[in-house]
């Protein structure tokens, strides 16, 4: 019977330290010891709530936009970049397509806050398989936001796609 207990105790240790982390991570991208100075990110001292780059205006979205580009330049590029091709397209104007910078900059708060350090293990891994692979899929699809810029880099190419427009709107009828 003591066995039992002992197991249960050990058991119950473990998910009181599985919860302490899901609580830290809950907590925000953002901690403290990161390793994002280099991306922008000021170390030490309290971190700042993240909010999405399109919420944000004027030098708060440009600094934004410049540790986001560094990223997205020194990281993400040179790892994932792939080659451009037109099933993979790819606009070094991607600062002007707003929904590619919505979708990279998603994807670079879930880099922060899945390489910290109190992510775990399988930090990067949930990274790749949640994040990465999906929202490279999206902005890099053939018909995706980047479509109508160039792929070839000899023949220079920019052109941001119209948006859908405003919804048309009819009256519902009354139900009385």
């Amino acid at each position: 019977m003591e066995a039992v207990s002992a197991s249960v105790r050990s058991l119950l240790a473990r998910v009181g330290e599985q919860d302490r982390r899901l609580d830290d991570l809950s907590d925000g991208p953002f901690g403290s010891d990161d390793a994002f100075g280099a991306f922008g990110r000021p170390l030490g001292g309290p971190s700042p709530e993240p909010r999405p780059i399109l919420e944000l205006a004027g030098p708060e979205r440009d600094d934004e936009l410049d540790a986001l580009s560094d990223w997205v330049d020194d990281f993400l590029l040179p790892t994932y970049g792939a080659e451009v091709t037109t099933a993979a397209p790819w606009c070094p104007r991607w600062q002007e397509h707003d929904d590619v910078v919505a979708w990279l900059h998603a994807l670079w708060l879930a880099y922060q806050q899945h390489s910290a350090p109190d992510a775990g293990p399988s930090g990067m891994l949930i990274w790749h398989r949640d994040f990465l692979t999906h929202t490279m899929a999206a902005i890099r699809a053939p018909g995706g936001p980047l479509s109508a810029c160039t792929t070839t880099p000899d023949r220079p190419a920019h052109r941001l796609l119209p948006h859908p427009g405003t919804s048309v709107r009819s009256d519902r009828p009354d139900a009385g």
